[in-house]
């Protein structure tokens, strides 16, 4: 059953397709949003896309998707519960689909999410052939704090860099 809290962290629909229009969504390439929630992002791919979505709440967990992806799209849960605690689960999915998506990853994140993004974690992003291509700053009234569009491609560029000493 979805609860409030589920409810709440919804993306705004209008904000969903603004930031859709900066990914290079080709025609025939296939979107997945593996967590669909009330489908803001997967009720705005474009319709020349081939559409997929996950819902676990619907019974459609995300690690059960088996098919190509070319993009996943999505406002992940930033925290997942792992039997004991909840933990911060931006790097978890992140890693898990830098290792199965063909052209791009684009995640809502905010600063806490951001701060999962290290020198040996982006290295290891790197290593698979992922690059921050684009970040886009927004705010959503009924959420605290900024939030941010992370755009990750296979194009090699230097708009992100890192440090990997510390000093």
């Amino acid at each position: 059953m979805k609860t409030e809290t589920y409810y709440n962290h919804q993306t705004p629909e209008e904000l969903a397709k603004h930031l859709i229009s900066y990914v290079p969504i080709v025609d025939g390439d296939i979107c997945l949003e593996p967590f669909r929630g009330e489908g803001a992002f997967y009720n705005s791919f474009p319709d020349n896309a081939v559409k997929e979505w996950c819902e676990i709440e619907d019974g459609r967990c995300y690690t059960s998707f088996t098919g190509k992806i070319d993009w996943v799209i999505s406002n992940p849960p930033f925290r997942l519960d792992n039997g004991t605690t909840r933990v911060n689960a931006f790097w978890q999915i992140l890693d898990y689909y830098a290792q199965r998506v063909d052209k791009g990853i684009c995640f809502i994140a905010n600063y806490m999410c951001f701060n999962t993004l290290t020198p040996k974690r982006m290295t290891s992003l790197n290593e698979r052939g992922f690059f921050i291509s684009k970040v886009i700053v927004c705010n959503v009234k009924k959420w605290s704090n900024r939030y941010y569009f992370i755009i990750l491609t296979k194009q090699k560029n230097e708009v992100f860099t890192y440090l990997t000493g510390s000093y």
